[in-house]
């Protein structure tokens, strides 16, 4: 009897992690250090809680390249606060309903004016960035509340695994349970498929919308806290360019750019491979510049393979 392995979007990634793993322990004698492994994934914690809930967005059919600004205006508010006196945690609260508006912002006027996402997101993308250097112009404030830098530095008790590594873990468990297990979860995936024969089913396409926007809003201002709390410093320009990893990370997990297909254990092994490929790099003493155009080549190599799938499925299904 023939074992049959069927080979998935999810066992490729895993396979590239190994790769990875094995080819950078060759070239490098600290990749395999298990403490700097742990250390390295508060680089792209951030990026990993907004590309859980950019799944949603991507699989319902829309996107949001308005996230990073968000987090640029996000901070921006908290700056101005906590340099006129304002206890951080109160910044904290503040920030994160500053960025939840946000992303409510997005939702709402996508539904009101009943525009394409991308069109709304990019007047925003360009308006958040602009509120965030009109409150704090070019300037940093610094933070030294040891309880918030714990947030983005710290560790759980004795052992090197980050705070900010658990708290992912907790949310992606989270986002992983209502999109595979709940209704939302199956109306997000109806609505990426065919939006209008949602409608006319009585799908609630329009509530949603708003819901997915308003959740990422969320997530950019919970990332924007622990980044800030990782840089011990509030700036303006904070997570500038991290739209375009945080949309590279869901669609390398296997995410459909079309919408309607993806899955939550793809983004979480897209995360880390993405993560883990940059710290090895940089191990390496690869420049910048040359990680970017691999990182770039391989979401492009990402797309056409997706692509590919989709069009022999859709070959086989007729």
């Amino acid at each position: 009897m023939k074992l049959k392995i069927k080979i998935t979007w999810e066992i490729i990634l895993l396979i590239l992690i190994i790769l990875v793993f094995v080819i950078s322990s060759i070239l490098s004698p600290y990749f395999l250090d298990i403490v700097n492994l742990l250390d390295n994934t508060t680089n792209f914690m951030e990026k990993g809680l907004i590309s859980l809930a950019m799944a949603y967005i991507i699989i319902s059919g829309n996107i949001d390249i308005s996230v990073a600004s968000n987090m640029g205006m996000t901070s921006a508010f908290m700056g101005v606060l906590h340099r006129a006196g304002t206890n951080i945690w109160i910044c904290v609260l503040i920030g994160l309903l500053i960025a939840t508006l946000g992303g409510f912002l997005n939702g709402y006027l996508i539904v009101r004016f009943r525009l394409p996402a991308i069109a709304i997101t990019l007047g925003t993308y360009a308006l958040y960035r602009g509120i965030a250097y009109i409150l704090l112009q070019d300037t940093a404030v610094g933070i030294e509340s040891e309880s918030f830098m714990y947030l983005g530095q710290g560790y759980i008790g004795n052992t090197p695994i980050p705070f900010s590594l658990v708290v992912y873990i907790i949310f992606a468990f989270i986002f992983g349970f209502i999109l595979h297990k709940t209704t939302l979860g199956r109306y997000i995936y109806a609505t990426g498929n065919n939006e209008q024969a949602c409608k006319f089913s009585g799908i609630p396409v329009e509530k949603i919308k708003i819901i997915l926007f308003t959740l990422i809003g969320f997530m950019s201002g919970l990332g924007t806290i622990f980044l800030t709390s990782r840089l011990s410093s509030i700036r303006p320009d904070i997570g500038s360019g991290l739209e375009l990893e945080v949309i590279a990370t869901v669609v390398l997990g296997g995410v459909s750019i079309l919408g309607g297909s993806g899955n939550m254990i793809g983004v979480v092994l897209s995360l880390f491979l993405l993560g883990y490929l940059t710290y090895s790099l940089n191990l390496l003493n690869i420049p910048s510049q040359v990680i970017t155009i691999i990182l770039g080549l391989l979401l492009v190599s990402t797309i056409l393979i997706s692509n590919f799938i989709e069009q022999r499925r859709k070959l086989v299904k007729s």
